[in-house]
């Protein structure tokens, strides 16, 4: 169970994602402007410490994106290389936001959604009346399940395409993709 608080984040998740999306190699070759949300999933870090989400925003000429984050309470060590932005969080406080590729819980929490055949988590609203509710996921995603190499190396698809694998990988759907697309893939 993913929870998430009602609040402002300033910027906002989009923002930042629009004002980093643009410095990426593997968007260099595409137009990054017009970005919209199209979807996002969640997995839950085991010891409750980091926010695990992955984004899918889609340009104005219609190409789409995936963004895995993660937001931490502090700096990660070493991954100055792999932060996207800091946010202002109205409950949470300073949230320093990384790309998920650099971020070992990302890493690890993926691998094995992939390998254990999991689906995303379910997101649980806490609002500051203290009331909860349960949201439904704008992304479906599972894990193929499989048994990975001694040590496989994480593929996040940035650019989504329909592309099959025979590899172990994370589908997912989205309002306008009913049909289940590789997302992550696990490499020997």
């Amino acid at each position: 169970m993913s929870i998430i608080h009602r609040a402002t984040l300033v910027p906002s998740k989009l923002d930042a994602i629009a004002a980093w999306i643009p410095t990426q190699e593997w968007a260099a070759q595409s137009d990054t402007t017009g970005l919209e949300a199209v979807g996002a999933y969640r997995f839950d870090d085991p010891a409750g410490d980091v926010g695990v989400e992955t984004h899918l925003v889609r340009t104005a000429s219609g190409t789409v994106f995936q963004v895995p984050l993660t937001y931490r309470s502090a700096p990660l060590d070493g991954a100055e290389a792999y932060l996207v932005a800091t946010m202002d969080h109205s409950v949470l406080g300073t949230r320093w936001v990384y790309d998920g590729v650099g971020d070992p819980v990302y890493v690890t929490v993926t691998t094995a959604a992939i390998v254990d055949g999991a689906e995303q988590a379910e997101l649980v609203v806490h609002s500051p009346d203290g009331s909860r509710t349960v949201r439904e996921s704008t992304t479906r995603v599972r894990g193929t399940g499989g048994h990975p190499s001694t040590s496989p190396r994480l593929y996040v698809r940035r650019v989504i395409d329909a592309t099959a694998t025979e590899l172990p990988h994370l589908s997912g759907t989205w309002p306008g993709q009913e049909a289940p697309i590789p997302l992550v893939e696990l490499h020997p």
